[in-house]
């Protein structure tokens, strides 16, 4: 018999509350918007330069823009966990914005949007998703902080690492 009756059903339920993200980073960076743009869709050189993607692979290449294109991504924090999920584009707008759905350790949206106010590019990334591990939506309602502050820490090190690889200055990074 289970002694935890319903509440692991609870848990479980991938529309449970519990387990639910929305989070918004902003990088404002000193370089050209066609080269940030460049380094963001071309994510299976991300491992490269940012150390907390430990892997990307490509699934499928989906059509000439990249639209069904999948990739699986391997990504550490500074938590002693692993997330994986493959994000599949289903939206592309050159020098714009990429839209792709989360299937995995994550389930749901993702949107990396760009654009420039003089030599500054500002680049967006809007999260959207839900976990699916167990362990963590058991934790969610005490740990949410900390699995927020650890996205953020990893963003942050994205837009440093993204400035240095292209030898620009990072002007700002926001968190929300």
């Amino acid at each position: 018999m289970n002694p935890f009756g319903n509440l692991e059903k609870v848990f479980k339920r991938t529309d449970s509350k519990f387990g639910e993200y929305r989070l918004v980073n902003i990088w404002y960076i000193e370089a050209p918007l066609e080269t940030v743009c460049d380094a963001i869709y071309h994510s299976l050189s991300w491992p490269q330069w940012w150390l907390n993607v430990v892997e990307v692979k490509e699934i499928a290449s989906g059509d000439a823009q990249g639209i069904g294109s999948v990739r699986r991504y391997t990504w550490r924090g500074y938590f002693p966990y692993r997330f994986t999920f493959d994000i599949c584009v289903i939206h592309f707008a050159p020098l714009a914005f990429i839209v792709g759905t989360a299937s995995g350790d994550v389930e749901g949206q993702g949107r990396w949007s760009f654009t420039t106010d003089g030599n500054v590019t500002t680049v967006r990334f809007e999260w959207q998703v839900r976990t699916t591990p167990v362990w963590m939506n058991w934790l969610a309602p005490f740990a949410r902080p900390f699995f927020k502050w650890n996205h953020n820490a990893v963003m942050q090190r994205g837009g440093e690492a993204l400035a240095h690889m292209l030898k620009a200055r990072l002007v700002n990074v926001v968190h929300s």
